[in-house]
């Protein structure tokens, strides 16, 4: 039978007579020997896809075959004849829990070497030689396999056994045959549910459809067959109401069918359910459990008070003390957050005096007071209290908005003696830094509440507190008892509390305290920071700052004055910022030291007197005052650090240059003695071998020639530089240029031999490198980076030893180049060459 044809997901397969057997793959068998008592017999095949939920049927007839005429055979016809093969039949099959009789024969096993052979049948494995040992036993003769007693599918579901065909001599003409043996399912075991009890729990006033829970059962029978196919229904819900739940009948879900699920009224369901097998046939087996289902509360019940109007009393100046208890009633589960009260004080308790709080025991509002209450300010007290619930409020389906429930209580404040009070309970005082002792800072009073007044109260500092101040014992005014300094160790804080202590004539007492804060003061005198200046010839103004150690507002903005008139008249002050002015002269006032007395006042008023020193001196740069300036007010005229470095440096390149030209002088007149002793060896080491070509250059400046070759002037920029060439006699030539002498004083007039230019007068040469030398050091002082210092410090490397001719420096012996008479004693291959140079 073709099965995929029909239902291609068939997953259960059973035939309608348990005479045939359907396999999977659409063959079938009898199960036993069969008889047709009729041409015709039909039986019929149930396909099933459990998950699909698809069934399907297939009719199956049997007729009986036609018998055919037997065809006459020739003698020459080749017989084919197919051995029919027995050894190997189908998987026996054998009912479970069957009835009998027994023996049952189950199977027959025959081999069809059995017609030419003895064969004896023997059989082993479970069931015949192992546990359950017995159960099936195989004929010797014939082959047929019997069944001793009935068997449980669900604990033996199936057997194989290995059947064996010898002959007596123990010969094994067939192979060893593994027949199974199936036991086949009867439906005898009832589903059963996996609890004994479903708790299941869902939210009142659910809405229609929402899972509850789901109910399991299971069932011991084959699967897959009708036998394990269960169907569950609802048999009874308690209380007998309209029903609330639903029950899926194959998947055992559990949903909500009642609109309206009100914990109040009804708060849990049972339900007893029915599982049946067989698709729920009547004739299945079944099985009942019980579901308790519990309605779960939501806030859908707002709390209101038990009374509408509630009256205390409590005695005024009492604190932290419970005056009154409030309860109300919640119809929502006791215990959930949807009835625990939250209590507030809407009205009547704007100074916090009161604070009301939740029993969690009792659900009750406790009602405190926090704040002492005062008899003479209000003798009752109306407070309104509302009452919420912790849970947000859920609005139960088809019900209205509920509003907040509230109570009245009304408060009476008893009169009772209490003692005096400060008004205020702190008040704070601003003290001066550096007030006198004993100056008045203010007054503390207190008042007895019962009269209004302060007569005979009287007032005190209680000992162990900073000793500050102290207070009049009868008129309650504060003093100071030291000088309050906040540069003092113990005044650092700058504050300080002291309590003060009120007695009336009953004894009664009250307490109050007195912040004592030291407010900065105008104690130091402002004093400019820098007071000696040296202003150049530019008259550049100079800026005077100010420092002040007090705080503001006592310390800047800063006035600055000249308090001498005469000065006054001659230097003037410009405001620059808050701290600073600038300090510069009102016209061509004469150079020299000026001691200036300068005033600064700050902002408080307070004058402090400063001395500035200025000295006005014809220089480029401060470093270039040498303090010859002359003094003014009887004034007198001192260096600085740095003229006196710059004298000094001067005065050590001074010396080392007259070391150098002495040197020089004594090396020419040995070049000279040793040139006369190699004159017929050498020639003359010049770098010029033919005359130069006038050079018209603008930046170079011939100087006056005061020997028989003078030396040029180049002019570099804005400045002019001084450049000596080699030559018979040379003098320094002052030359002017970019604004300002930028060379030495030298002297004027006629030339005079080398010999003596070699040797220059020290005011001469102090007064060409000492402006120079303050110049460079003043720019090297100025600039951070070093960059001006770089030109002037090189380093070199070691070139070895010197030359034993000596140096040919500016002063070389006049007469050296004139020595020219060993041209007359030269070889002959040299003196053609000479010859060209004289005539050149």
């Amino acid at each position: 039978v073709d099965l995929k044809e029909c239902l291609q997901s068939a997953e259960f397969i059973s035939s309608s007579d348990g005479n045939f057997k359907v396999l999977e793959d659409g063959s079938v068998y009898t199960t036993s020997a069969l008889s047709l008592s009729a041409e015709k017999k039909t039986f019929t095949i149930l396909l099933k896809d459990i998950q699909e939920q698809v069934q399907k049927k297939i009719h199956v007839s049997l007729v009986e075959e036609e018998k055919k005429t037997p065809k006459t055979r020739h003698a020459r016809d080749t017989v084919l004849k197919r051995t029919k093969r027995r050894w190997g039949p189908i998987p026996s099959v054998m009912i479970e829990n069957s009835l009998g009789p027994f023996p049952l024969q189950i199977q027959q096993v025959q081999s069809d070497t059995a017609q030419n052979y003895t064969i004896y049948y023997s059989a082993s494995g479970p069931g015949i030689d192992q546990d359950p040992k017995g159960l099936f036993y195989i004929e010797r003769e014939t082959g047929n396999i019997f069944a001793t007693r009935a068997v449980d599918r669900e604990q033996y579901p199936s057997f194989q056994i290995i059947c064996f065909a010898t002959t007596p001599d123990g010969y094994s003409p067939e192979v060893p045959l593994v027949h199974t043996i199936r036991i086949e399912d009867d439906n005898d075991n009832a589903p059963y549910f996996t609890q004994d009890l479903f708790e299941f729990c869902v939210p009142e006033n659910s809405r229609p459809g929402v899972v509850v829970g789901k109910v399991i059962a299971e069932d011991r029978d084959e699967p897959y067959t009708l036998h394990t196919t269960l169907k569950y229904r609802i048999v009874s819900q308690t209380p007998p109401i309209t029903p609330a739940f639903s029950l899926h009948g194959d998947t055992g879900v559990i949903s909500v069918l009642l609109p309206q699920l009100d914990r109040e009224l009804v708060p849990s369901y049972t339900l007893l359910v029915e599982v049946r097998d067989m698709a729920g046939q009547p004739f299945g087996l079944c099985t009942t459990g019980t579901v308790v289902i519990k309605i779960e509360d939501t806030n859908d019940n707002a709390p209101s008070f038990k009374q509408l109007q509630y009256e205390t009393r409590v005695e005024e100046n009492r604190v932290s003390v419970e005056i009154l208890r409030v309860s109300v009633v919640d119809l929502d589960e006791p215990g959930s957050p949807g009835s625990g009260a939250v209590y507030e004080i809407i009205r009547g308790n704007d100074d916090q005096a009161f604070e009301i709080t939740t029993d969690k025991n009792t659900n009750e509002g406790i009602l405190c007071v926090v704040k002492g209450l005062d008899y003479e300010t209000a003798k009752q007290r109306v407070l309104v209290i509302g009452v919420n619930n912790e849970a947000p409020y859920v609005l139960a389906p088809h019900s209205q908005q509920l509003s907040q429930s509230t109570c009245s209580v009304t408060v009476h404040v008893l009169d009772v003696d209490e003692g005096p009070v400060f008004k205020p309970c702190l008040l704070r005082l601003d003290v001066k830094e550096c007030e006198d002792i004993g100056t008045a800072v203010g007054r503390y009073v207190a008042e007895d509440p019962e009269t209004g007044n302060s007569e005979g109260i009287r007032y005190r500092i209680p000992p162990g507190q900073c000793n500050w101040i102290n207070i009049d014992d009868k008129s309650g005014e504060v003093r100071t008892v030291r000088v309050l300094d906040r540069d003092i160790g113990e005044m650092r804080r700058g504050q300080c509390n002291v309590t003060v202590l009120a007695i009336d004539r009953n004894g009664k007492t009250g307490t109050g305290t007195i912040q004592v804060c030291i407010v900065p003061g105008n104690k130091n005198f402002p004093r400019i920071t820098q007071t000696d200046y040296i202003m150049c010839r530019d008259r550049k103004p100079i800026c005077l700052t100010a420092q002040d150690g007090d705080e503001a507002p006592y310390s800047a903005p800063f006035v600055y004055r000249i308090t001498d008139r005469n000065l006054a008249s001659m230097w003037k002050l410009t405001p620059h910022d808050d701290n600073s002015w600038y300090l510069s002269p009102k016209g061509d006032i004469p150079y020299g030291i000026y001691e200036i007395p300068v005033s600064v006042i700050d902002n408080g008023g307070k004058i402090g007197e400063n001395t500035v020193r200025v000295n006005l001196c014809d220089c480029v740069t401060p470093t270039e005052c040498d303090g010859r300036t002359r003094q003014l007010s009887g004034g007198n005229v001192t260096l600085g650090l740095w003229a006196i470095l710059a004298m000094i440096l001067g005065s050590l390149l001074l010396l080392l240059i007259l070391i150098t030209i002495c040197g020089c002088c004594g090396a020419g007149v040995m070049h000279r003695q040793v040139t006369d002793d190699c004159a017929n060896h050498n020639l003359i080491i010049s770098n010029t071998e033919a005359p130069g070509e006038e050079v018209m250059d603008h930046n170079i400046i011939p100087l006056q020639n005061t020997c028989d070759q003078g030396g040029y002037g180049v002019k570099t920029g804005e400045q002019q530089t001084f450049e000596m060439v080699k030559g018979r006699g040379q003098t320094l030539e002052s030359v002017k240029g970019g604004g300002h002498q930028t060379l030495g004083s030298v002297k004027e007039g006629g030339g005079q031999p080398m010999m003596d230019t070699c040797r220059y007068s020290y005011s001469e040469w102090h007064s060409f490198t000492h402006p120079r030398l303050g110049e460079k050091v003043h720019l090297c002082r100025q600039d951070e980076e070093q960059k001006h210092s770089e030109d002037y410090l090189l380093s070199y490397n070691y070139e070895g030893k010197g030359s034993l001719a000596g140096s040919v420096g500016c002063c070389s012996d006049q007469h050296e180049e004139e020595a020219l008479d060993f041209l007359d004693q030269l070889e002959p291959k040299f003196r053609t060459l000479a010859e060209t140079c004289i005539k050149r």
